[in-house]
């Protein structure tokens, strides 16, 4: 299947800066591709470049299936985009930016009639549709972002940053939103610097730094190459020979040693197999007190990754 987006080499100079340095970079269809790097990484150049508000310097840029160098209209039509802190006009109401929206895009009376409805209430706006957008929250505005983002029935939906500034209820709703719109078939290619939120919507991840790019794969993929072995831990209060023994001879465990009363399992999986090791704990006379997975989070890869491309240094 052809990717939804894919950059070759893509490069990006502002004068003496390269702001994105031979980028290669392939988001697959219907998924939800985060895009991650830290402040000045070239995430917003590389976003500007794919939806035709920059030109590239160097490299190939394909966007559904389309070359793209500066401002393709056809393909523009088939995706969404809701910029970092979306600026729109206070003097509005929040229906009547949509319908503006809609007849840039060529959207007939009565397809906006049914869309902006349907999309208003998705982002939680119904009832406030014929607010002035001056009096919307800023959690309100990004929402009604993400619906001038959807109005055209994209194919790729690409967000920058949709919850910078939000109060955490506001990234719940966001982060409820983009799952939703994944749902539909939706891809959705999302920068942001919320590592944490990142991890819990997205399937595949890209990190850059300093316009180059440092992996590129899975979530499950990038956290297994970099994270180390999944490590669980298991208070077992009548620890014996014979537990142990038992353990370590489950095929998905590499090795196991003890701290006190604590087993230090160390696995060879990432699926969840402590239902397993807790039934041969039990059946060999343990008791277990507790149980809990240690592993790296993708903060703790990010940061890794980052470190090493300052040369051990984390910025």
């Amino acid at each position: 299947m052809e990717p939804a987006i894919e950059t070759i080499n893509l490069t990006k100079r502002y004068g003496s800066l390269t702001a994105v340095n031979k980028l290669n970079l392939k988001v697959e269809k219907s998924t939800i591709h985060g895009f991650l790097g830290p402040n000045g990484a070239g995430k917003t150049t590389t976003i500007k470049v794919l939806v035709g508000l920059l030109r590239p310097d160097g490299g190939a840029v394909r966007v559904l299936g389309q070359e793209v160098r500066g401002d393709r209209p056809d393909v523009r039509l088939r995706m969404g985009y809701m910029p970092e802190l979306p600026k729109f006009p206070k003097y509005l109401k929040g229906w009547e930016l949509l319908d503006i929206y809609g007849r840039m895009y060529g959207m007939t009376e009565q397809e906006r009639k049914e869309q902006i409805p349907k999309l208003l209430g998705m982002v939680g706006l119904k009832g406030r549709e014929r607010d002035l957008i001056g009096k919307y929250s800023k959690g309100m505005q990004q929402r009604l972002g993400i619906a001038q983002a959807l109005l055209n029935g994209p194919e790729l939906v690409v967000l920058d940053e949709p919850s910078l500034g939000l109060d955490p209820v506001g990234m719940v709703e966001v982060r409820e939103l983009v799952k939703g719109i994944a749902k539909e078939g939706v891809t959705v290619f999302i920068s942001s610097h919320l590592l944490f939120e990142v991890e819990q919507i997205c399937s595949h991840v890209t990190i850059i730094h300093r316009g180059v790019s440092l992996v590129s794969d899975t979530l499950q993929n990038v956290s297994s190459k970099f994270s180390g072995p999944t490590v669980l831990l298991v208070e077992v209060a009548k620890l014996s020979d014979a537990t142990i023994q038992k353990v370590k001879e489950l095929p998905f465990v590499s090795n196991v040693s003890e701290d006190g009363n604590t087993l230090i399992i160390e696995l060879k999986t990432r699926d969840d197999v402590r239902s397993q090791i807790s039934q041969e704990i039990t059946n060999s006379g343990g008791v277990i007190v507790s149980m809990s997975l240690k592993g790296q989070s993708l903060e703790e890869v990010f940061m890794q990754l980052i470190a090493k491309s300052n040369g051990g240094k984390a910025e």
